[in-house]
């Protein structure tokens, strides 16, 4: 892939930082994978876990994938993306504040708030611009936007 995506355009793996199997994949595994992917010059890792058989038992706790991120980041030397539990912005910002991961994907908060990131960047006191379509809703013009039970 790297010898036909230009060099400016960012390339990475979606990588399994552990399957969460008694034998199975570790974080360990993860770091040899990685540090190969950038050999043949992939820019960041997307940390993901689990998933593989009913039989694995990953954790629920929130960014349960942010210390193998952490790992994978301070040993490989590989910029990494991490997903997993990371609901709020508060989580998702320490992930990166904290230098677990470089960036944060998400899913499934996504898929609850398709606003997800609007909201985010009003609780870290940051604003983003929105599309002419939805101006009208932003917390500057609608007071509602602000309202929460």
């Amino acid at each position: 892939m790297r010898a036909v995506v230009p060099p400016h355009i960012a390339l990475g793996a979606r990588i399994t930082g552990s399957d969460w199997l008694d034998g199975g994949l570790t974080v360990e595994d993860a770091v040899v994978l990685t540090k190969a992917l950038k050999v043949l010059g992939l820019d960041y890792v997307d940390v993901s876990s689990g998933g593989v058989t009913p039989s694995a038992v990953p954790p629920r706790d929130p960014c349960y994938n942010a210390p193998l991120a952490g790992k994978i980041k301070r040993e490989s030397g590989m910029a990494t993306r991490v997903v997993g539990m990371i609901v709020t912005p508060k989580q998702a910002e320490a992930v990166v504040a904290d230098g677990k991961a470089d960036m944060v994907a998400l899913a499934r908060a996504f898929l609850d708030n398709p606003h997800w990131g609007w909201h985010a960047a009003t609780e870290l006191g940051a604003d983003v611009k929105r599309p002419p379509q939805y101006a009208r809703a932003a917390p500057a013009v609608w007071p509602g936007a602000a309202m929460r039970d």
